[in-house]
């Protein structure tokens, strides 16, 4: 994410350690603020308004417990990361019941500190675009407890697991198999905390340019070819695209998360193998408006399923995150001012069509 004049405020009376995450941040083109007390840290978020403050919670004059408390009063979407020594755990958790986002234990390691800070300042920026037209609201409760309760754990346990694969032998199928497991697992709950980020990250719309769809599904078939190895060898796929097809003007990221979503879902309802086609064309009717057609001969959807696809957390898989395809809608929808569609039958598989209009929009 862009961290350039992005402002922090460190609050410590450790000088050693305040030089080394000063230093640190600035290399990450943070904005550093140090306050060695808590009254500093009160008079610097009046005056000086950081979008994040890294709080200890062991402070000369004021406890970091009554610190968090005003800073919140001050301005509430301030994010507050707490900074706890060992064994104050507990206590960490506490103060994210009352408006921190994450903690960290000391000593810090740099990559876990820089990790945590973008994490909370994208669960910050979700939050003010929630709150600004009125979404989710209960996923703006859910979202600042996140990082804590799946991504700290998971770095733990792939530490562990790294140390563990270092010392084991291989040789024993057993406990390879139990290893790749473990491994499969972690990048499981990995994705599904990206997938959450992604649904209530804020749209970029200074990163809009000219995109060759074209180019895009180039990039997206790479990248399912790689991480569908197996099942690329069982499936045709059949491209019927316009050559003239114009560029479109969209956020080229986010339009290739979407096309990917789309690919991923079709190819995980061919497991044994099938024809997977894509389809462009300039829409007969709107010249003004380009159209998609992703479509399968997979599995297919239960009568009943259809209406709920684009539901938060809804999913026919059993490990799926049920944020894709509402991920997709997001995107094309309420991003790009585009139209999803969505045809399909037990058995007879699946078409998805998307809408995108080619040229920009005031406000975009």
């Amino acid at each position: 994410m862009e961290t350039f004049g992005k402002k922090i405020l460190v609050v410590d009376d450790n000088l050693e350690l305040i030089d080394i995450i000063r230093k640190f941040l600035r290399t990450q083109n943070f904005e550093v603020l140090i306050a060695l007390d808590g009254k500093t840290a009160i008079e610097k978020t009046l005056s000086d308004a950081p979008e994040l403050v890294l709080l200890d919670l062991k402070l000369p004059d004021i406890p970091g417990e009554e610190v968090l408390k005003r800073i919140k009063e001050i301005n509430k979407d301030i994010a507050i990361i707490v900074v706890t020594g060992f064994g104050g755990e507990q206590v960490a958790v506490e103060m994210m019941r009352k408006g921190a986002t994450d903690f960290l234990s000391k000593p810090i390691e740099k990559e876990v500190l820089l990790k945590s800070i973008q994490n909370t300042l994208e669960i910050r920026n979700a939050q003010i675009e929630d709150r600004r037209f009125g979404q989710h609201p209960s996923l703006e409760k859910f979202f600042p407890f996140l990082a804590h309760e799946i991504r700290n754990p998971l770095h733990a346990i792939s530490g562990a697991l790294t140390i563990i694969q270092r010392r084991s032998d291989l040789k024993d199928e057993i406990l390879a198999q139990s290893i790749k497991i473990i491994n499969e697992e972690v990048h499981h709950l990995n994705e599904f905390v990206q997938e959450c980020l992604n649904f209530v990250r804020p749209p970029n719309f200074v990163r809009f340019i000219e995109v060759d769809i074209h180019e895009v599904f180039s990039v997206v078939m790479n990248m399912i070819s790689h991480m569908f190895e197996s099942e690329s060898k069982k499936i045709r796929v059949v491209m019927d695209v316009d050559p003239q097809l114009p560029k479109i003007y969209a956020n080229y990221e986010e339009i290739k998360q979407a096309f990917l979503n789309i690919v991923k879902n079709a190819y995980e309802a061919m497991p044994e193998g099938g024809e997977f086609t894509i389809k462009t064309l300039r829409k007969p009717d709107s010249p003004k408006t380009i159209e998609i057609a992703f479509m399968d001969d997979g599995m297919g959807l239960k009568r009943g399923n259809l209406d709920k696809l684009f539901d938060p957390f809804f999913t026919t898989k059993l490990r799926g995150t049920g944020l894709g395809l509402a991920i997709c809608r997001r995107i094309i929808v309420e991003r790009h001012h585009g139209k999803i569609f969505i045809e399909s039958e037990e058995n007879q598989g699946m078409k998805v069509k998307v809408e995108l209009p080619i040229g920009r929009r005031l406000g975009d």
